[in-house]
C-alpha cells in the first residue's frame, strides 16, 4: 500500500502576500510564523536580495488538516482558464434551497473580501455551486 503524502497547493500570481491574505479569509488559515531569527515577516522579506522581495508567501490551515497554500510570484498574468481549481466546502450535506442559501451566504461574505461571482450552477438538488474568482481573477467554486 502507498504511503499517504502531504499536499501543497501552489497559485501563481502578481501579489502574492495580497493573494494569500485572501484566502486566509476565505478558508480560516492563518499566516505561519516568519522563519526563525525573523520576529516579522517584513523583516524577512527586507533581509531578501530586492529582486526576492515578495517574490512568494504561503498559509496554512491551523488545524493542521488541510494542506499549505503557497503563493508565488511570475511575470505573466492569467490567460486562461485554470486547469485546477478550489472548490470550498460550505454546502456539504445540505440540498435544495438549504444548500442554495449556505452558498448564497458565503458568497455575499467573499465579495467584499474582492471575490467576484461569476454563475450560479443549480441544479435543484445537492449538486449546486457557485462559481466564482478570487482577486486575481483565478477560479474557485462554492460547493
Amino acid at each position: 500500500m502507498a504511503a499517504i503524502r502531504q499536499i501543497q497547493v501552489t497559485f501563481d500570481c502578481a501579489e502574492p502576500e495580497r493573494v494569500a491574505r485572501f484566502w486566509c479569509e476565505v478558508l480560516g488559515y492563518v499566516v505561519p510564523a516568519p522563519p526563525e531569527g525573523f520576529g516579522t515577516w517584513g523583516e524577512y522579506d527586507a533581509a531578501q536580495a530586492p529582486e526576492e522581495r515578495g517574490s512568494w508567501f504561503a498559509c496554512v490551515d491551523p488545524s493542521g488538516a488541510g494542506p499549505r497554500l503557497y503563493f508565488q510570484r511570475v511575470p505573466e498574468g492569467k490567460a486562461v482558464k485554470n486547469r485546477v481549481h478550489l472548490d470550498v466546502r460550505v454546502g456539504t450535506g445540505l440540498a435544495g434551497e438549504e444548500r442554495l442559501a449556505a452558498l448564497e451566504a458565503e458568497c455575499a461574505r467573499l465579495i467584499p473580501l474582492g471575490a467576484v461571482r461569476v454563475r450560479l450552477l443549480y441544479d435543484g438538488g445537492s449538486d449546486s455551486c457557485i462559481a466564482m474568482q478570487d482577486i486575481e481573477g483565478n477560479e474557485f467554486c462554492l460547493d
